[in-house]
């Protein structure tokens, strides 16, 4: 997302930014001099293994604990010194639901708003217009413990827009629910952004941040690894290739004896053969076999994903895939 210009010309101050940001815990370091910078009116996403620190990094710029080294900006104040402004301006969403069970919807809502110092004229107006959002205004005068995950979640997002902050943090908001719950998640998200709230985004889901995030940072052993939009990062990585699949074991074998750097599945008649995701390489191989008479029954096309941008980075295993 292009960063809007101020009429001087400047690009206006990011809404969070970090420099050489630091964080140990006895002899384990956490956070290795990462820097930030987050545009106003964004999703953020930073994406890492468990315990590469992305909650670490959520508790420093949210004020809930100190950096060991570093500076950090969040709305303007640094959050050193000015924790109370910065506390002032943002909204958190933890990775566990702050939901009180033993009370309704509604009155989770109006604590909030009683924490907020509204009058109770403005928190039932706030309370009403966020539980008609979030679909949860049937649900409003049960209590919370009978909520579903999805509808818990909904309630914890609206409790925190209810001082309406202009930048929320949400660390890991869809861990542990069901498809279509996660899939209204990213829709409420995509409507905050649209209303200008910046998001910073911690997610182990990398189809979540591939669907909603501008940026993506991948940090790991404390460090970032990589940053840069979902397609930027997925230019990083080899590893497309186009599979092509047979059912005549002649065609296959003619294929196979021509094309020597595909990989093989005698098995499956299939081959895998590297590719860059070009349509220009892919006409390539198919003008080649329409030339050479050979006809394929199923062609095709894997590109790198944030799956193969992940693993690459952080080190970790993935299985390998096979041509079946």
């Amino acid at each position: 997302m292009p960063t809007s210009r101020r009429n001087d010309g400047h690009a206006p101050p990011p809404a969070i930014s970090a420099v050489a940001l630091r964080k140990s815990y006895g002899d384990k370091t956490v956070l290795d001099g990462i820097d930030l910078h987050i545009p106003a009116g964004s999703v953020f996403a930073l994406l890492g293994p468990n315990g590469a620190g992305k909650t670490t990094a959520v508790k420093i710029l949210t004020t809930l604990i100190s950096a060991d080294g570093g500076q950090a900006q969040v709305a303007g104040h640094d959050v050193a010194e000015h924790p109370d402004g910065v506390r002032g301006a943002i909204g958190v969403t933890g990775q566990f639901s702050a939901v009180d069970g033993l009370i309704t919807g509604e009155e989770n809502m109006l604590l909030m708003a009683d924490l907020h110092l509204m009058s109770k004229r403005e928190a039932r107006q706030v309370t009403a217009e966020l539980l008609a959002r979030f679909d949860l205004t049937e649900a409003a005068t049960k209590p919370a413990s009978t909520y579903s995950g999805g509808m818990k979640r909904r309630l914890d997002i609206a409790m925190t827009l209810v001082g309406t902050p202009r930048i929320i943090f949400l660390d890991e908001p869809t861990t542990g629910l069901d498809p279509r719950s996660r899939h209204n998640m990213w829709g409420i998200i995509r409507e905050l952004v649209a209303d200008g709230v910046t998001v910073f985004l911690t997610t182990q889901y990398l189809e979540e941040a591939d669907e909603l995030a501008d940026r993506i940072a991948v940090l790991n052993d404390g460090k970032i690894a990589a940053e840069g939009s979902a397609d930027q990062l997925k230019r990083m990585i080899p590893g497309g290739h186009v599979r092509l699949r047979f059912t005549d074991p002649t065609a296959y074998q003619a294929a196979a004896s021509a094309l020597t750097e595909a990989a093989r599945s005698d098995e499956a008649l299939a081959l895998q053969i590297p590719s860059d995701g070009s349509q220009r390489e892919l006409r390539s191989l198919l003008d080649w076999l329409d030339a050479a008479g050979i006809e394929a029954d199923e062609v095709a096309l894997h590109t790198p994903d944030l799956d193969d941008v992940f693993f690459a980075l952080t080190g970790s295993d993935k299985p390998k895939e096979t041509v079946r």
